[in-house]
């Protein structure tokens, strides 16, 4: 059977990765925006848009990351006993 301590441990680590995950979006949405400027200056606007669409769904997936991420450090908290 596994301790308390491990699973806390488990839980923290889960929830450092995702924080990193969310990083990794934050880093792809920012190639993508720069996609998009690149298509702008050659005049393609359908490339551009769909650039754009990529960078909107990134920022989106990358903030789900950080909102589960804090909710699995609300969890890892270890339970304090009120004397």
């Amino acid at each position: 059977m596994v301790n308390i301590e491990t699973q806390i441990f488990n839980l923290k680590f889960t929830s450092k990765q995702i924080a990193r995950m969310s990083t990794k979006c934050t880093k792809q949405e920012r190639d993508e925006l720069l996609k998009v400027k690149k298509a702008m200056e050659k005049g393609d606007m359908d490339s551009a848009r769909i650039y754009g669409q990529n960078a909107i769904r990134i920022r989106n997936t990358g903030n789900n990351y950080l909102k589960l991420s804090s909710r699995i450090d609300a969890v890892s908290v270890p339970p304090r006993v009120s004397a």
